[in-house]
This record gives structure tokens, sequence and C-alpha cells, in this order.
């Protein structure tokens, strides 16, 4: 089985090849320009250089979200295209389990943290158990707050990764009263590899999906809409 995976979930663009249990390729950038701009060009670069032809693919893997709005659309809309031209299936992966899957086999629970402003973050709780990853707490957009608390009440020691860390560290160490960890840099960002291999477990259990039905899972609406909603509030008097 070969899959092709891309991430453009946050800062990070990624591109990865992974076939049965080997990583053939990834090209991973974090840096300050679009993914409309860096994306393609990455994927025909590792493309090239493995001298992969597309159509030998038996899925294509995509962070599905949350994460970075705009991201996600250029994410969905290249893997789109590319299922409906190839006639290949999709593989939505959740953005921050993808990012848990960096630390497989960390001891203790593994809380992916993305900085979604307004003291939110997108997170969720997860551990590996007998070589699988189990989740503790869904997916969510949650006060960084009310994230502590729970991780307070599990009890476990707890590795923190993903690009609220360097946001919120500070306030972890402050409030947490369990041990903590923080990822190194290498496993802290998204990473096409591991979105790779996690589709790879949901390909042999027959999660996938068409082109036509994927989409993004932003888990809460855009700034844009929430000001419009705020808008039309205020204008029916109820704020």
């Amino acid at each position: 089985m070969k899959i092709l995976a891309l991430d453009s979930s946050g800062m990070v663009a990624s591109v990865a090849v992974v076939q049965d249990g080997d990583l053939l390729a990834e090209y991973t950038i974090n840096h300050k320009k679009t993914h409309s701009q860096t994306l393609l060009p990455m994927l025909d670069a590792a493309v090239q250089m493995i001298q992969l032809k597309l159509d030998t693919i038996d899925a294509i893997a995509v962070a599905a979200g949350p994460g970075s709005f705009t991201g996600l659309r250029i994410g969905s809309a290249t893997a789109k295209g590319l299922g409906l031209a190839l006639d290949k299936p999709l593989i939505g992966v959740p953005t921050t389990q993808a990012l848990a899957y960096n630390l497989y086999g960390a001891a203790g629970v593994i809380c992916p943290i993305m900085d979604a402003r307004r003291n939110q973050v997108y997170t969720g709780i997860y551990t590996f158990t007998d070589g699988r990853m189990q989740i503790v707490e869904d997916q969510i957009a949650a006060d960084i707050r009310q994230v502590i608390e729970r991780l307070n009440e599990l009890g476990q020691p707890v590795t923190f990764c993903g690009d609220g860390v360097c946001v919120y560290q500070e306030q972890i160490k402050a409030q947490m009263q369990i041990p903590v960890y923080f990822a190194p840099a290498h496993l802290n960002q998204q990473r096409a590899g591991a979105v790779a291999a996690l589709a790879m477990e949901y390909l042999k259990e027959g999660r996938t999906q068409t082109a036509a039905e994927h989409k993004p899972d932003y888990l809460r609406v855009s700034q844009a809409e929430r000001e419009r909603q705020e808008r039309l509030k205020r204008e029916a008097g109820l704020l």
C-alpha cells in the first residue's frame, strides 16, 4: 500500500509518501509563505526525487482539520483535485491525531495544542495502549484554562506538542499539577509523514471517502462569520 499525504493545516507545509512501513519521502517547510505558493512545488519535488508515478498510489491522505481556515482549504482542494484526477480515495486525518502520532508510544497522555487565538486552542487528548493510539478526549476548540484543568483531573504525565506550546508554555508550567513535557523541535509540528502513517491504519480499516465527499473539519466558524453573526445580533438588538 502506498499513500501520498499532505498537511497544510498550520504554518507548516508538508508532503510525504509512505509505502507499507517505509517513509519514502517527506518534504516539510515552516516558513512565512502561503501554502498556495509552496504545496504543489513541494509535491512535485518529492515525486520527482523518488520517481513516483502518481497513478501507482493507493490513496491520498490530508490533514482534515482543525487548523488555519485558509491552509485547510488549500490542502483540501489539492487533495480533492488529485483524487478526482487520479480516481483515488481520500483519507481525512484529524490534525490533532496526526500531531499526537508524532509521539507514537510515548508514556502518559499526549496533548497537541494549536493556537486558535482569543486564549483558545485546538486540542485533543491521546494515549497509546498496546501499540495503538486511543482517544481520551476527541479534538475540540477550547479555552487553554479548561484544557489544563482537564489534564490535571486525569493525573497522568502529559507531553504537549503543536504551535500553541510557544504561546502557552509558561501558563502550562505555572498551572499544571502533574509532570509536564514538551516535544522537541523535530516532533513538535505537523508532519505529513505522521498523516500518512496514521492514514495507513485508516486505509486498512476501510476508512476512506471519495474526493467529492471530503471536506475540512474547521471545528468552529471563521472570524469573518463570527463578526457577521455579532453584527446581526447587534442589529436585532440582542447585544
